[in-house]
């Protein structure tokens, strides 16, 4: 195998994560497998099927006058375990993808992409509900910024009239300040500087540092980064399953 089966994408709200994925996918095939090891990308993204949850219980609260099954009115989880449910869906999404699909990883990757901050159980607490199948095979990509700089480009990039939006959806200050300035990537990390133990398992990791914003301006420093980035990250998967 040539590329990676699965990569966890994870950083803070407007880290640059999806700034990332919309370049590679822009990338011809054959440029995005031989410098940053990826094949043809699907992505699996919580963020849709949380902005759904929203969306229902406005819907069931104001069109039905009915309970709402996920949130508060002022958007908050009615349940901390509503943040994991998202991982358990992650990981049954990725399931039906490989029963349709069990040639994927030949052509393709999987793009698994969420962010976590510890008022809703951090990382360390996400990654153990990703299932087996996605945890033998992953590699991780931290894309690390400072709570300032996600919360500069959170408000940059909200755009009112489409909440919805992958590249321009974003989060009020006080709930950015609340969920996500603390976050526990560097103590989930702390223990091994290559791979993160998830159960019995170990996966791989690297992290881009972008705290100079350069997933907004792109060009050569950030093809730079990002490729050295995943070629770090490929040569530690690598080693991994070779043992």
């Amino acid at each position: 195998m040539d590329i990676f089966p699965i990569v966890i994408l994870n950083g803070r709200p407007a880290a640059g994560k999806s700034e990332v994925i919309d370049f590679l996918r822009g990338l011809p095939d054959d440029v995005r497998r031989e410098r940053f090891r990826l094949g043809c990308l699907h992505e699996l993204d919580d963020f849709p099927m949380l902005w759904t949850w929203f969306e229902e219980d406005d819907m069931l609260e104001k069109r039905f006058n009915k309970p709402r099954l996920h949130s508060t009115p002022d958007g908050y989880f009615l349940y901390e375990e509503m943040w994991h449910l998202l991982i358990e869906r992650l990981s049954l999404d990725y399931a039906k993808l490989l029963r349709d699909q069990p040639k994927i990883h030949e052509t393709s990757t999987a793009l698994v992409e969420f962010s976590r901050g510890t008022e809703h159980g951090g990382y360390k607490t996400a990654y153990s509900y990703l299932s087996d199948r996605i945890l033998e095979q992953a590699a991780s990509l931290y894309i690390d910024v400072p709570y300032e700089e996600s919360l500069r480009k959170n408000r940059r990039r909200f755009n009112p009239d489409k909440p919805d939006s992958i590249l321009e959806h974003g989060l009020p200050d006080s709930k950015l300040e609340r969920m996500y300035k603390e976050v526990d990537w560097e103590t989930f990390s702390a223990g091994d500087t290559e791979y993160l133990h998830v159960r019995d398992y170990r996966v791989p990791y690297a992290v881009f540092a972008n705290h100079d914003d350069v997933t907004t301006t792109r060009g050569p420093l950030f093809e730079a980064r990002l490729e050295a980035a995943l070629q770090t990250l490929w040569q530690r998967w690598r080693k991994l399953h070779a043992e």
